[in-house]
């Protein structure tokens, strides 16, 4: 289950028992922060949290606004900053992470149908391609174009959602920006000029979850499938054997198909990760023969190099590119080099591997990368200013 997934759950549970609640979502980074923008947390009246929005030190001061925040019925943003951190660890959050967060408290509305989480459900159901959510989070005065709190949603359809309406002199623009932004696949704050102050506009990319498909259904793959659910990635497992290829076997997959191999080039292709773990040399043939027309992102083969290379030898028979098409994409041995031995270990050095290909990394010593852990929030506008930071003390317990 997706963090997203986890939070819409606990909503849906506070508005069945009518227990008011306030989000709280990051909406801009500068610096260094533990969580990215579009983190987000449920605060109810009586101080319930569900989600996060830091590793645990922001929590605490967070409830307390957010129940003002609630009682007071409108949105506000709130500024933490630890950027000089002899003073942050004596008088602020005591974050250690040099870096400023902010953070937008809003009360939600259950009646209201395109409520911020609402509109992240209407994406969330039928995720199949990334969306572009925009958030307004500051203002210039009453008069401003754009209200704070308001919102709207682009999916790859070009279809548009939200509160922040067309009547707004600034839709137009915040729309060609969040087209800009998916077509890039880059995560941006806007500043755009309101009078004599300027509007804020959180650009944050939503990521559908990764689909798997998994060739074979031995007990190796039962671990490598808890793991991957466990991420709320989308698993599908298929094999040609019915003893094996059972829900009962894999509770946490989306779907189990038995599938003999004689049927295996007429699957439908739906899936940008493959794994083939099969342990069955011709079921693995069959399988890179039906991908090869449309290669997905990543294909993770089970076994020695000397298995792929003898794969090859019987796949460039009937294609002679089988490996200059297969190079991009074919992981053989498959999964990061941790030194597993257990299925358990394996499976953890195949999901790894997958989520490096996911990312764009190259995994690694994260202290041997020589580069950030997050990439710098791309800003267009005014630049990021810290005003009116609040003071808090870090509650790693809330």
């Amino acid at each position: 289950m997706t963090e997203l997934q986890r939070l819409l759950r606990a909503y849906d549970a506070y508005r069945a028992a009518g227990r008011a609640c306030a989000l709280a979502t990051v909406v801009d980074v500068a610096g260094s922060a533990y969580r990215r923008p579009g983190a987000r947390m449920l605060v109810t009246a009586d101080g319930q949290l569900a989600g996060s929005i830091s590793g645990g030190c922001l929590e605490g001061d967070a409830r307390r606004r957010a129940q003002q925040c609630l009682s007071q019925g409108r949105p506000t943003i709130i500024t933490y900053d630890s950027t000089d951190p002899d003073d942050d660890l004596q008088f602020g959050a005591a974050l250690g992470c040099q870096g400023v967060v902010q953070i937008l408290l809003e009360p939600l509305d259950f009646q209201q149908a395109d409520n911020a989480l609402e509109l992240l459900r209407s994406w969330a159901e039928a995720a199949e391609a990334p969306a572009v959510v925009a958030t307004v989070f500051s203002m210039a005065g009453a008069s401003a174009p754009a209200r704070m709190g308001e919102r709207l949603l682009l999916k790859a359809d070009g279809s548009v959602q939200g509160t922040l309406t067309q009547a707004s002199a600034l839709y137009e623009q915040i729309v060609a920006d969040a087209r800009e932004a998916l077509v890039v696949n880059r995560p941006a704050t806007y500043s755009y000029p309101a009078g004599l102050g300027t509007v804020r506009v959180s650009l944050e990319i939503l990521r559908p979850p990764v689909r798997l498909t998994i060739f074979g259904a031995g007990n190796d793959v039962q671990p490598l499938v808890h793991l991957a659910a466990g991420l709320g990635w989308r698993v599908q497992v298929i094999d040609g054997r019915p003893a094996q290829a059972q829900l009962t076997r894999f509770p946490e997959a989306e779907d189990v198909r038995v599938v003999p191999l004689a049927q295996v080039a007429a699957l439908p292709h739906d899936g940008r990760f493959v794994l083939l773990m099969t342990h069955n040399y011709h079921y693995d043939l069959a399988a890179l023969r039906w991908l090869l027309p449309q290669l997905p992102a990543y294909v993770g083969l089970l076994g020695p190099r000397k298995k792929y290379e003898r794969l090859l030898q019987d796949l460039e028979k009937d294609a002679p590119d089988a490996a200059a098409r297969l190079q991009p994409c074919l992981h053989s041995p498959i999964g990061l080099n941790l030194g597993g031995e257990t299925p358990e270990e394996i499976a953890l050095a195949i999901v790894a591997e997958i989520q490096a290909v996911v990312a764009g990394r190259s995994a690694g010593f994260m202290r041997e990368s020589g580069r950030p852990i997050h990439a710098p929030l791309h800003r267009v506008g005014e630049e990021f200013e810290a005003t009116n930071p609040v003071a808090a003390v870090c509650s790693v317990s809330a």
